[in-house]
């Protein structure tokens, strides 16, 4: 609005009198000032104010005072006496008329008759008449903006464009807005001014005279905006104006310009404000607001302002440059002068080796930035990355050759500088375009190689452990490997900001680092000379020397040039700490990925060296038990984590490459299990598991390698006792812990087991005191524990004692699970294996798991101890197996080498494998059956009474018959005995083995056990429902034994589980013994239904409608056995005649009891023939199943 410029505009000195009515200012004002504010102030000084206070009568006379020197307020006051009903109303019939006319011109009912222009007939009016020129023309241009929808026009008017009555029109218009604002709301009055010519300043006198409406117009004036306003008239006008306005009113420039952002329209306006208040605001060094708020578009979080003003960067540039009004190119010149103030002034031109060798060490001959400069240098580099690769802009020739300027400069030792450096050399990266002449590459090249060699000093002056020179290194490595990719990312995620790279535009660069500046070897010995990261931690961000060394390893750039990098990797692991750095697993992985994979097959020996076992070692010395473990702990608990990660991941990795190792006839060496023993894993887990949100994945990680090489470190009962020892009961008991119970010392604790047969309470003593201390804190007492735990066989031993011992023992369980197994086993051996010394190592456990169950027969009758052998057993089954998996993969070479021989490469693996799975399953079977002989009662128990006998029958009594009134007392004894117990404590394990593998039921009861335990098997094992799987298969299998087994494996299941599934192998049994009957030879009859008949009864019992089979398969055996002895004795005439009525009448002869047949009979039994045996057993069956239909049990 060029056409503005010779107008005087409302000053902000006036503005602010104005929204303060500060009377003393207004009248500090000049007279032209005060012409402009006049409208106002008269309307004030005539209309009775709201407020009625003194003070505002005091600022009304001088107001009045004021104005009465002014010749111009008389016309304002004749203005102000019109009839402004009648005028609105007339107003609103024009607007009416001109509704049904659709806009069109004709006559006016506000203005009638006029016989000249519009300036003229403004002239000779009066007042009435003017308001109503001025009304007139203003409706006109309003209906006009409505009917355009936002297209812009230009309206001509005389009366605001005649310089001679601008102010008239000026005074009318403020006063037709003030009076009839429902007809001329403020905004769309606004919006009117910008289409005609004065536009602008008509509106800033509309403004300053009603200044509460500012931000109102404001607002709606940006609402109405376009989205890009450089590109029309309209834009440009609006945006003009709303400058004018923020120039009157420039305390709220900065909210207008976060209007245009909020809105995304005037994105011109936004930038020359922020001029405007950059020139007002100057800084010579802080970080001017324009860079700023360029900065804060273009690399904000918000996508639509980032698109927005990107737009309007691309589409401002498309226009010609003499354009130099445009916002864009005001905005490129205000940052290039900015940009140019910082450069260094003087620069030398000779390289930095030809410097004098009197200079001072690290001190460059370049003039640098000034320290007070590098963060608005650093800021200045960012913003026009942004410019360039997210906006597009295109530097000049001028730009970029300043800018190389700017880049090639050399900071200070300081954190900012390094950062700035950083910077500089990924926009180098990333514009190379920058560089286009052999002067600036020269320029370049001489700056690369001053960062290479003073990144040492500025990494040790400016503290900053992320120096430039690990990013130098990294980018090198990416460029041999030709990751190009990997550079976009690294330039992209230090400069902040995802911008689009052409990897062929990389390509002069990667020249010159490749064959320049950094070749392969040169970086891979620099590699190895950089110093590790001390206290490596998450917290330390940037680039450092584990990137580099991660990348090399992955291009296998130390096994070409034979380069040693494991004492690297080793004191970077061992110099670590909490939050885990998330570089730190990938490089454990890839380096054991090149101990174990050769870099190529033609040279099997390009590995790295592994960690040595010592180097192991030392990380985890004090961790491995006595007086004073965890004293002298140089390493941090990251370190010694990571360190197991490692051998945990090499020995996994190991055996998954086994085949692949031996057909290159390469064998790497294997950890001996010495140095996995002295490892404490299941303490290092724990301390994984309550630092799991600082270490990342590193402890799911460790489970997994658990899980896989080490099951028996895994068990679920395991996880469960350790979350009741560290919860809440945990912390009550060290609430309880008191000085006495931390002085006991294991030697103390050994002294007192000395003098136990005669003294139980020191030991009770002191093992209740240590009940309070942590599991770490019990680790001393282990040994001590153990190697006494024989004495606590003895008789009178307090079983308060053997419990505590046993707690104690699942404390310790928790930390050193393996060396405690091994210690307690060998605690436990008999006594004659002691005096031998004959000790058991790790190994010899893990090979042969039945070595717990040969321990001191006492041990079976005593039940803490039981338990303790039962969790041990558990383990070491579970140990065996990965042991012999991972046996198996270790000697897979025996699989190649004779492959050829045999009928196919797949024959030898699977023959192993069947072969392992046949020893695991027979070791498991045997660990059952001992489990299951130790069940029974001993001939001394026997000896004792029929209470240990009535073990073994409680079960069955408690579901036979009905309740017996006999025993109550020696019942309540025999379960409360010590082999009750134990035999719970079997049942629980067997049943954990049962659900983990079925196989082995199957194995087991296809084995047969003594029927004595079938009662406590089926009712102590709730998994023994499995076995109503395999029944049928067991029945048909053709010894005898196996078929009597089934049989009354299944009677007690029947009564166990009565389910439909039961009833139908019930069926099946018993038509599988009426088909025997057809089959069997005499001798075998008599042994086969002497020990089933008896099972019929509980087929009944679960099962009533088996009622009438089991009667008649009973008839049939009676009628079979009397057929076989009809020609030598007609007796058994009787007795089939009974075993009918038996059948036909039930009821009649359900007084019969068997006890007066056994009277009766019993004198005899042992002269009777087999069949008379087997008839009467028939009888006995039957009397037994009357009986309970009839009791109704």
């Amino acid at each position: 609005m060029a056409e503005c410029s010779g107008l005087q505009f409302v000053s902000p000195y006036a503005f602010e009198a104005m929204q303060k009515v500060d009377v003393v200012r207004l009248a500090a004002l000049s007279d032209p000032e005060l012409r402009l504010l006049l409208p106002c102030l008269v309307r004030m000084a005539l209309c009775a104010p709201a407020d009625q206070s003194q003070s505002w009568a005091q600022d009304k006379k001088l107001i009045l005072r004021l104005l009465s020197g002014v010749e111009a307020v008389n016309s304002i006051v004749a203005l102000l006496s019109v009839d402004f009903h009648a005028l609105e109303q007339d107003a609103n019939k024009e607007q009416q008329l001109r509704h049904k006319l659709g806009g069109g011109g004709g006559e006016s009912i506000l203005v009638s008759q006029l016989q000249h222009g519009l300036t003229l007939e403004f002239e000779h009016s009066d007042s009435p008449r003017r308001l109503r020129l001025v009304l007139s023309e203003l409706l006109a241009i309003m209906n006009k903006v409505l009917e355009t929808n936002g297209e812009f026009f230009f309206k001509s008017s005389e009366l605001f464009e005649s310089p001679v009555y601008l102010e008239e029109a000026a005074d009318v218009l403020c006063i037709l807005q003030a009076e009839l604002p429902s007809l001329l709301p403020i905004v769309d009055v606004a919006e009117a001014l910008l289409h005609v010519k004065n536009g602008a300043w008509f509106l800033c006198l509309l403004v300053a005279n009603v200044p509460d409406s500012f931000n109102e117009v404001c607002r709606g004036l940006i609402k109405n905006g376009e989205r890009q306003d450089e590109e029309s008239l309209g834009g440009r006008r609006r945006t003009e104006a709303l400058r004018h306005l923020c120039k009157m009113n420039p305390s709220q420039a900065l909210k207008i310009r976060g209007m245009v952002v909020e809105e995304c329209h005037l994105p011109g306006l936004g930038v020359a404000l922020t001029m405007d208040h950059t020139k007002n605001e100057s800084s010579d060094d802080g970080v001017s607001d324009l860079v700023c708020f360029v900065s804060g578009l273009l690399l904000g979080t918000n996508a639509k302002v980032r698109t927005w003003f990107g737009t309007f960067i691309r589409n401002g540039q498309q226009r010609k440059k003499e354009n130099v009004s445009s916002v864009l190119w005001q905005m490129r010149r205000q940052l290039l002068l900015e940009l140019m103030g910082i450069l260094p002034t003087v620069r030398s031109t000779h390289i930095v080796e030809e410097a004098d060798a009197d200079m001072e060490p690290n001190v460059s001959v370049y003039s640098g930035l000034k320290e007070e400069h590098v963060v608005k240098a650093s800021a200045l580099l960012r913003l026009y990355c942004a410019l360039m690769g997210i906006a597009g802009l295109k530097p000049t020739d001028e730009e970029a050759e300043q800018l190389l300027q700017l880049m090639t400069s050399r900071p200070p030792a300081t954190p900012a500088g390094v950062r700035f450096v950083s910077l500089s050399f990924c926009m180098l990266l990333a514009f190379s375009t920058l560089v286009s002449t052999p002067e600036q590459e020269q320029l370049m090249v001489m700056w690369l190689s001053w960062m290479i060699k003073e990144e040492a000093y500025f990494e040790s002056i400016s503290g900053v452990s992320a120096s430039f020179g690990e990013m130098l290194l990294l980018v090198a490595m990416y460029f041999h490997s030709n990751q190009l990719s990997a550079i976009i990312d690294l330039v992209c995620s230090t400069l902040g900001m995802k911008i689009v790279i052409k990897p062929s535009s990389l390509s002069r660069m990667k020249t010159i680092f490749t064959q320049e500046i950094f070749t392969e070897q040169v970086v891979t010995a620099h590699a190895v000379r950089v110093p590790v990261t001390g206290n490596l931690s998450a917290n330390i961000t940037g680039f450092l020397p584990i990137h580099c060394i991660y990348q090399l390893l992955r291009s296998r750039s130390f096994t070409k040039h034979k380069v040693s990098i494991k004492d690297w990797i080793y004191r970077q692991l061992c110099e670590t700490t909490t939050p885990l750095h998330p570089q730190l697993l990938p490089l454990i992985d890839v380096y054991i990925n090149s101990i174990l994979t050769p870099a190529s097959k033609s040279n099997p020996e390009a590995t790295n060296q592994p960690v040595t076992e010592q180097e192991i070692l030392n990380v985890f010395q004090g961790l491995t038990g006595g007086e004073n473990a965890r004293v002298n702990q140089h390493y941090s608990i990251t370190a010694q984590l990571l360190v197991l990660y490692y051998v945990l991941s090499y020995e996994e990795a190991l055996l998954a490459n086994t085949k692949t190792l031996a057909a290159m006839q390469k064998k790497p060496k294997s950890y001996s299990s010495a140095l996995m023993d002295q490892i404490p894993i299941k303490y290092l887990i724990r301390q994984a598991q309550g630092l799991q949100q600082e270490l990342g994945g590193l402890h799911s990680a460790l489970l997994r390698l658990l899980a896989t090489n080490y099951p028996h470190l895994c068990i679920v009962d395991d996880w469960i006792c350790e979350e009741q020892i560290t919860g809440t009961d945990a912390l009550l008991r060290r609430m309880l812990l008191t000085n006495t119970a931390k002085n006991h010392s294991s030697k103390q604790l050994q002294e007192a087991f000395s003098v136990l047969p005669g003294n139980h309470t020191q030991v009770m003593q002191i093992l209740e005191h240590l009940t309070l201390l942590s599991a770490g804190e019990l680790i001393p007492y282990a040994e001590v524990l153990t190697s006494n735990m024989n004495q606590l066989l003895n008789t009178g031993v307090p079983r308060r004692i053997l419990q505590t011992v046993n707690k104690l023992w699942m404390v310790l369980n928790t930390v050193m699970p393996r060396r405690l197994w091994v210690m307690t086993v060998n605690a436990l051996q008999p006594s004659v294996k002691i005096v031998r010394q004959q000790k058991y190592t790790q190994n010899d456990l893990m090979i042969d798991p039945l070595i717990v169950l040969r321990c001191d027969q006492r041990v079976h009758r005593c039940p803490p101890l039981m338990d303790i052998t039962l969790h041990m057993l558990n383990g070491y089954l579970l140990a065996s197996k990965a042991y012999l998996s991972s046996h198996l993969k270790e000697t897979a070479e025996q699989d190649i080498r004779p492959s050829q021989n045999m009928m196919g490469p797949e024959a030898p693996e699977v023959t192993r494998e069947e072969l392992k799975n046949a020893l695991l399953a027979a070791q498991d079977s045997a660990a059952v059956q001992i489990l299951l002989e130790i069940c029974l009662p001993t001939e001394e128990e026997k000896a004792q009474g029929s209470n240990s006998h009535s073990l073994l029958k409680n079960i069955q009594s408690a579901a036979a018959i009905g309740p017996q009134s006999k025993g109550l007392e020696e019942e309540e004894d025999s379960l409360l005995c010590n082999l009750r117990e134990v035999q719970c404590l079997i049942c629980c394990l067997l049943h954990q083995m049962y659900i983990a593998d079925p196989n082995i039921v199957k194995l087991v009861h296809f084995q047969g056990y003594p029927c004595e335990l079938l009662s406590l098997t089926v009712a102590g094992i709730p998994s023994m429902h499995i076995c109503l799987d395999f029944i049928p298969e067991l029945i048909a299998q053709p010894e005898l034994e196996k078929q009597i087994f089934a049989i009354q494996l299944l009677s007690y299941l029947c009564i166990q589980y009565a389910l439909p599934k039961s009833l139908s192998v019930a069926r099946l049994a018993i038509n599988v013994m009426g088909t025997l009957l057809t089959v069997l030879t005499q001798t075998k009859r008599y042994a086969f239904f002497m020990p089933t008949l008896p099972c019929l009864v509980s087929f009944c019992q679960a099962f009533p409608p088996l009622y009438d089979d089991i009667m008649s398969l009973l008839i049939q055996i009676g009628q079979v056995c009397a057929s076989d002895v009809a020609t030598q004795t007609r007796d058994f005439d009787p007795i089939i005649t009974r075993l009918q009525q038996l059948k036909e009448k039930p009821n009649e002869e359900s007084g019969l009891c068997k006890d007066s047949f056994y009277k009766s009979g019993r004198k005899n039994i042992g002269s009777m023939d087999p069949d008379v045996q087997l008839c009467q057993c028939i009888e006995r069956t039957i009397i037994e199943i009357i009986n309970m239909s009839v009791s109704g049990v």
